[in-house]
């Protein structure tokens, strides 16, 4: 699967502060939603413009009421400021004011203490990987969405059905004019953890997200980036996807989503 989409990227940015979705930034269940993914990344942007002597290290996204696509803004606050470790939050609106989002980051001072032991976690390599389709073809609209502004690799063995799945994808940039910076990057990858994951088809049972939490401990590089995700579905209607985030020389990042399942009569 290719990029098809003449859009330069997710967003257009109108003044300093107004996101105006372009057509890959379309969710697939309403014409005029956003896919949150995206829109986790213009948030982890706003965060990281009003905190620029650290390093994002989590992101903390709760969606209140679908993002609209004709148009959104992020104010953001500094709720502590320390010497090594500084949080924030944002606050997302609709052109009428209306609440939409909220988020809140955790920023870091980043170091230089030589080699340290760590655990390393590899993908298969992006060398050995097939192009396939997108695992959620459906949209409720018909319309250009979130899958025409990116590109996805399978690595053997993988495919797009359900249950646990690993895959490598490359997106837009977020900003029209803009290279996105590598927590930015991740952001459209996290978020699609439900799906890539699911453990049943859409026509069977709905899967939707309300937050998602990205954690990073180590910024990625390149354009592409990968994902193992696995779902815990339960018969309370509840669940959980989990996700590990990959550049081509590891793990990265860890992100999680909250589930809300329901049965499609």
């Amino acid at each position: 699967m290719t990029i098809s989409s003449t859009a330069s990227a997710f967003f257009k940015l109108q003044g300093d502060n107004f996101y105006i979705g372009n057509d890959p930034a379309r969710g697939p269940w309403a014409a005029d939603a956003c896919h949150a993914g995206p829109v986790t990344g213009v948030i982890a942007r706003a965060l990281e413009l009003s905190v620029t002597d650290k390093q994002l290290m989590r992101l903390s996204v709760e969606i209140l009421r679908p993002v609209p696509i004709a148009g959104f803004s992020i104010e953001t606050s500094i709720t502590k400021q320390g010497r090594m470790v500084t949080t924030a939050t944002a606050v997302i609106t609709d052109a009428t004011g209306k609440l939409i989002a909220t988020a809140s980051s955790l920023h870091m001072v980043v170091q230089d203490l030589g080699g340290l032991p760590t655990i390393e976690s590899t993908m298969s390599p992006l060398s050995s990987a097939e192009p396939g389709e997108f695992p959620i073809k459906f949209t409720a609209h018909g319309l250009p969405s979130f899958s025409s502004g990116i590109e996805v690799l399978y690595p053997p063995g993988e495919d797009n059905s359900a249950g646990p799945t690993s895959l490598w994808m490359r997106t837009l940039p977020l900003v029209e004019g803009e290279t996105p910076t590598p927590f930015q990057r991740l952001c459209p990858l996290a978020d699609c953890g439900n799906g890539i994951s699911r453990n049943s088809e859409l026509s069977d049972v709905s899967f939707i997200n309300p937050d998602i939490t990205i954690v990073m401990h180590r910024a990625p590089e390149g354009q592409w980036l990968a994902t193992q995700s696995k779902s815990h579905w339960q018969a309370t209607g509840l669940g959980l996807s989990e996700a590990t985030l990959f550049d081509q020389k590891g793990a990265v990042a860890s992100a999680m989503q909250t589930l809300l399942l329901r049965k499609v009569s």
